[in-house]
């Protein structure tokens, strides 16, 4: 009977071990099919400038590999990082940066870059060649976005303003579960300032009842039929989602230009809830 019992617990004792280890393996599994992101918010990474394309005179496309193909950055949507570079005397400089790619483009991110005569990280960019390495921090940002969380989303960009509202389009247009509408206004100074315009046709013409695009500029060509000038009251009533509790107006631009856009969405009766600016 002793003999039975002790081979019994020796029984029980090896079905316990091995749930154990099978319970481990089966976490083991679950955390190393999980992506690995690759962003640090405390400490800067180095990641490889792999490809530059000029896109124009002052503007660039810059992409950058992750350590493997199957890599994720790990940027929330609408969110930025710090990137780090040297000036033209040689001194550190960080400048927030949001990526034209979203976590579903395994293995790279891309930056899309407009280089100021005089702009610090500017020069850093202008000075970057194919196997140079970019410190980046992050992810950064108080935007969170969850899909459906508004029925529609009006968009005010000025110029470089774009990536972030590009990111999140992107994000939202590409999810088939995510039913957001999307209305951008676009304002640059000239033609040649407008940046992403083919991607953001691109998008506006696969999803044509999902996503509209108004641009405006300063110094339109002959023949332009966008808008000109600033962006106004007026053109914010016509082309984004009037106020209401499930839509929301995005802003990102230079700060005269957030600042004019404050004044018009107070005075179109948008209240704080209704807007957020990057």
């Amino acid at each position: 009977m002793e003999h039975f019992q002790s081979h019994r617990v020796e029984i029980v004792s090896i079905a316990v071990a091995v749930a154990a280890v099978g319970a481990a393996t089966a976490y083991y599994l679950y955390v190393s099919k999980k992506p690995k992101v690759c962003l640090d918010p405390e400490e800067f990474k180095e990641f490889k400038l792999v490809k530059r394309s000029q896109l124009s005179y002052n503007v660039a496309k810059f992409k950058f590999a992750l350590p493997t193909p199957t890599s994720v950055l790990g940027l929330p949507i609408g969110q930025h990082m710090s990137c780090r570079g040297k000036d033209q005397n040689g001194d550190d400089v960080v400048k927030p940066y949001t990526p034209t790619t979203l976590d579903s483009d395994l293995g790279y991110f891309e930056l899309v870059i407009k280089m100021y005569p005089q702009g610090r990280m500017s020069h850093h960019f202008r000075e970057m060649q194919e196997g140079d390495y970019l410190a980046v921090k992050g992810p950064k940002g108080r935007f969170k976005y969850q899909p459906g969380q508004v029925r529609a989303f009006g968009m005010l960009a000025g110029g470089t303003g774009i990536t972030p509202m590009f990111q999140v389009a992107r994000a939202i247009l590409e999810n088939p579960k995510d039913k957001t509408d999307i209305h951008l206004i676009y304002a640059n100074v000239a033609y040649e300032d407008i940046l992403l315009k083919e991607e953001l046709d691109e998008l506006t013409s696969r999803y044509p009842n999902r996503m509209s695009v108004y641009y405006v500029l300063n110094q339109p060509p002959e023949g332009w039929d966008g808008g000109v000038g600033f962006i106004s009251k007026e053109m914010i009533q016509v082309h984004c989602p009037a106020p209401a509790e499930d839509i929301k107006i995005l802003r990102c631009g230079p700060p005269p230009m957030n600042k004019a856009m404050a004044a018009h969405l107070e005075a179109l009766g948008y209240i704080s809830e209704m807007q957020f600016q990057f």
